[in-house]
């Protein structure tokens, strides 16, 4: 199977805002290959396809720190801060636009989203594990120490003299 978008292009294009991972309305615009306006009235006109929890607008300040990011603007002269898509405002998206393309890039976008998920879940396993062996490494180490000083706070008796 042939990708219609490279993997690593869908993954550069999710930011972690407000504790989730979501794509904004320009990038999504741009890998659907549709006008971001295209894409925006579309989704106003299925406005209620779109809860809070599908779909928000960057506050002016998280639209700032997310430009901040970049050292060449790529932003333009916007009037407004984007849109940004939870993974399932992106699902919704694909009722909307009808394209074989957008169909084919959505696909794309949710199996990276599934990954996303996957690697997150086994980095947490990981955590997990490095922190078990962590606390019982400390604990034989602290086992190792305890004798050590036990070892030096016993007082050294002086040595019986062999010979003359």
């Amino acid at each position: 199977m042939s990708d219609v978008v490279p993997v690593e292009l869908i993954t550069s294009k999710i930011y972690f805002i407000r504790g989730i991972k979501v794509m904004l309305d320009k990038d999504l615009a741009k890998l659907y290959e549709v006008e971001t306006r295209v894409l925006n009235q579309a989704v106003k006109r299925q406005i209620k396809r779109f809860p809070e929890d599908f779909m928000f607008q960057l506050s002016t300040q998280e639209f700032d720190d997310l430009k901040s990011q970049f050292v060449t603007s790529s932003w333009g002269g916007l009037r407004k801060p984007p849109s940004a898509f939870t993974e399932q405002g992106v699902a919704m998206l694909s009722g909307l636009l009808n394209s074989d393309r957008a169909i084919e890039v959505n696909i794309q976008i949710m199996r990276t989203f599934t990954n996303l998920r996957q690697m997150i879940s086994v980095n947490e396993e990981l955590k997990k594990e490095v922190d078990e062996i962590k606390k019982l490494t400390d604990e034989r180490f602290q086992a190792v120490f305890d004798a050590l000083d036990q070892l030096l706070s016993t007082e050294m008796k002086p040595k019986r003299r062999i010979g003359f």
